[in-house]
């Protein structure tokens, strides 16, 4: 794999690359065709993340976690997308599925939870999305009903990742009015009654990462379970997305940086009219823009965790970071299939997965237009 230079703020953090690289080469990359082929999520796989430290990274310490500022952390999800984006795309849900425990939750339920959720052996799973309504989250109709000291959840959640695996659930439900303001979050374990995910998609990428509907059919969870006040379910979503999109971004410049890794591979091995393939201009440029677009996005998103590192917003940056990062991979892996022709087609080189692949992250965490929409309020605010 090509070398891709990085500054990083510490010893440490290095230390920790060269380890997840190791770790990818050796127990990644000889695994992701096979799952992928099965459509097999490979559980045990993120088992051995976790007890390498790999699932809380971002989370302090104390509860649990590596205690890495967010710059590292996405630069190991790349390096984890670099070699199998499903697994890459799974730390990033889980991350993600921690932050309103870690972020909203009382002392009491951060001790309780957070060194679980942070431990390794968990997985979880963030139920936002409904059939009827992905992008206009404010409508969603889930009800949680309080009796006592119990909250009765009944409604259909959409496109969860982790679905029928995950051992954890933030489920964002109407305890109120409509609108935002009449919708919580309240945390579900896996086994509880009543929480039934369906049978799995049939996706047209990341075969191995599982993801269907969740059905809540009256799941009784005590009222200790909410995270966060009653009503304060959607600042805790958006909240959460903005570090969500940054995983996505990270994961996509990791995928886009395979496709390049590849297609520069073979572009210097293939040889028509005398010379390497690479050599001929037409092809030669087409990798020069793809390595330019790879390091752009890495560094947009790299800008926008740096942000969040220093406590200032990064909302917008984020965004901005999704949008350009994902549109990248789709772009860089569509030409990558392109410079190896023929072979680029067929599923015995990785770059058609490739390709397949990253169309989905420019839909999860919120589509590209949603992006487009939150950047152009932003502008329209200032």
């Amino acid at each position: 794999m090509a070398r891709v230079e990085r500054f990083l703020p510490s010893e440490e953090a290095a230390d920790l690359l060269e380890l997840v690289g190791d770790l990818a080469d050796n127990e990644l990359a000889p695994q992701v065709a096979g799952f992928e082929e099965r459509a097999e999520f490979p559980r045990e796989v993120l088992r051995t993340l976790g007890r390498a430290g790999l699932l809380g990274l971002p989370y302090p310490v104390e509860y649990g976690g590596g205690g890495q500022p967010y710059e590292v952390y996405l630069q190991v999800l790349e390096e984890l997308a670099r070699r199998w984006l499903a697994v890459a795309e799974a730390v990033s849900v889980h991350t993600l599925s921690a932050f309103p425990t870690y972020a909203f939750g009382t002392d009491e339920q951060k001790k309780r939870h957070l060194p679980d959720m942070l431990g390794g052996e968990l997985l979880g799973a963030y139920c936002l999305s409904e059939p009827q309504g992905g992008s206009d989250a404010a409508s969603l109709t889930t009800k949680a009903t309080r009796d006592g000291d119990t909250y009765t959840i009944t409604g259909t959640k959409a496109w969860i990742t982790h679905a029928r695996v995950a051992d954890f659930y933030n489920v964002f439900c109407r305890t109120g009015g409509p609108g935002p303001k009449g919708i919580s979050c309240v945390l579900v374990d896996a086994g509880t009654p009543g929480l039934e995910p369906q049978v799995a998609e049939r996706t047209m990428g990341l075969r191995s990462s599982p993801v269907a509907q969740v059905v809540l059919d009256g799941v009784r969870v005590p009222a200790e379970r909410l995270v966060g006040p009653e009503g304060g379910g959607f600042t805790i979503a958006m909240s959460a997305l903005d570090s969500g999109r940054l995983g996505i971004a990270a994961c996509a410049v990791g995928l886009a940086q395979a496709a390049l890794d590849h297609a520069s591979e073979y572009a210097k091995g293939r040889t028509q009219f005398g010379k390497p393939i690479i050599e001929h201009q037409g092809l030669g440029f087409l990798l020069a823009d793809m390595a330019t677009q790879v390091s752009a996005a890495r560094a947009l998103t790299l800008a926008a965790a740096r942000l969040r590192d220093a406590g200032r917003p990064f909302g917008i940056e984020a965004a901005k970071a999704k949008l350009f990062a994902t549109d990248t991979a789709m772009r860089v892996t569509t030409d990558a299939v392109q410079v190896l022709g023929g072979y680029g087609y067929v599923s015995e080189y990785p770059v058609e997965r490739f390709m397949r692949e990253a169309k989905v992250l420019q839909i999860v965490e919120g589509t590209n237009q949603i992006q487009r929409m939150v950047i152009a309020r932003s502008l329209s605010r200032e």
